[in-house]
């Protein structure tokens, strides 16, 4: 879509390899918005930085609706692109955080997986919504009148979803256990700084385990459409069958995170990052040769097996990796220095490996399989306050 509309005079190779390069931008910038909004959220609170997250995704996505494409206003069209990407990044990067901690520090000790997962499962409900909107839409103006205008509709549409999340997030107060830092005037002046001089073991963690499940995460939901135009002349199963996998999620993401209270987070974790590194080589052999009526079967291993059963639990699991005071920073500036070198680079590097490989697909394997390593040395390193309370009941 965007190909065509903000980069229409370059090959068909050039325009996808733009388009992506557009979509990470945004992922690039997450890491500001995060740092940024851990700041302040250690100091004023994670309701109000969630409160300004909002209204910041809001406005970018509403822009991004009424952007003049290339055709009438050229090169401006693709920098105004860009910067309101970077601003959709930057609030992405200060809402995951907040949201996180709202929900784990309000949850029960032996509920944080459960609770922290419902933050978790707001992806898999943005992305079922956002891509109904679009096939919605698609499908009732048909393909000529979607590229020429109907595109900016979904984008248009965000403003309503403000109000209401604005409506609910002006209900919510911070947890107790960051109100009673706040009230007796221990908060840290400066959050960020603590992090990198008493926890920079604890980023590097939170970093790793944010490897291989985003990078499985965007093989799954937007390189595979491209693959499989390209390979085999048809997306549209595996755009449905993202469909399928997104509903589906919004039920097995809590559900991993409530197995997570009960089993440990790194359990989970381990036994799933093996299962992409391994299974990864299969799936793009089933891309190339196999019966595509089976595909969203395959979607949904990978994704409500696989990929949610490391996502579900993370919330929880970062939070448990810093104090109170420092929470906010840490969770986020780890989270997003993980999403940049997985969810960020992964659809452009995809492109720029199966260009590598003469139509082969076995660096980006390579590569998926190598961020399954990482991931799992991640894991082993993390504390694991819920396998330590496991082990406590069993023992008492």
């Amino acid at each position: 879509m965007f190909g065509s509309q903000f980069f229409p005079n370059q090959t068909p190779a050039v325009a996808l390899l733009a388009s992506f390069a557009a979509y990470g931008v945004g992922f690039l910038a997450r890491p500001i918005g995060g740092i940024v909004a851990g700041h302040l959220g250690d100091r004023i609170g994670r309701k109000r930085m969630l409160v300004y997250s909002l209204v910041l995704m809001g406005v970018a996505s509403t822009l991004i609706g009424v952007l003049p494409t290339y055709a009438t206003i050229g090169l401006a069209s693709v920098v105004g692109l860009v910067l309101l990407r970077l601003v959709q990044g930057i609030a992405a990067g200060a809402e995951w955080g907040g949201s996180a901690l709202l929900s784990v520090e309000h949850a029960p000790a032996h509920r944080r997986g459960l609770f922290g997962a419902f933050t978790q499962m707001g992806s898999a409900g943005g992305m079922l919504l956002a891509t109904g909107v679009f096939a919605a839409t698609r499908f009732t103006l048909g393909e000529e009148q979607f590229l020429a205008w109907g595109w900016r509709l979904p984008f248009l549409l965000s403003a309503v979803l403000v109000g209401v999340g604005l409506v609910i997030r002006l209900r919510v107060e911070d947890a107790a256990e960051f109100a009673e830092i706040k009230a007796s005037g221990k908060v840290e002046r400066f959050p960020l700084g603590v992090v990198l001089r008493e926890h920079p073991r604890a980023v590097l963690i939170t970093a790793g385990l944010r490897l291989v499940q985003p990078a499985l995460y965007s093989i799954l939901t937007v390189y595979t459409l491209s693959y499989l135009a390209s390979k085999r002349g048809d997306s549209g199963v595996a755009l449905t069958s993202v469909l399928i996998v997104s509903a589906l999620s919004v039920l097995t993401t809590p559900l991993w995170g409530w197995i997570s209270d009960r089993v440990g987070r790194r359990r989970l974790t381990i036994a799933s990052a093996a299962g992409i590194g391994i299974l990864i080589w299969p799936f793009f052999a089933f891309l190339d040769s196999g019966p595509l009526l089976l595909l969203p079967l395959v979607f949904a291993l990978g994704m409500n097996v696989f990929h949610d059963s490391i996502y579900g639990p993370q919330a929880a699991w970062f939070a448990e990796q810093f104090p109170t005071g420092v929470r906010y920073s840490g969770v986020s500036l780890g989270y997003q220095v993980g999403s940049i070198f997985s969810v960020g680079l992964t659809p452009l590097l995809a492109v720029l490996f199966l260009q590598w490989g003469n139509g082969s697909p076995w660096i980006l394997c390579a590569y998926i399989g190598l961020y399954a390593v990482l991931t799992i040395a991640a894991a082993i390193a993390a504390k694991d306050p819920a396998r330590e309370a496991i082990a406590a009941r069993r023992d008492g």
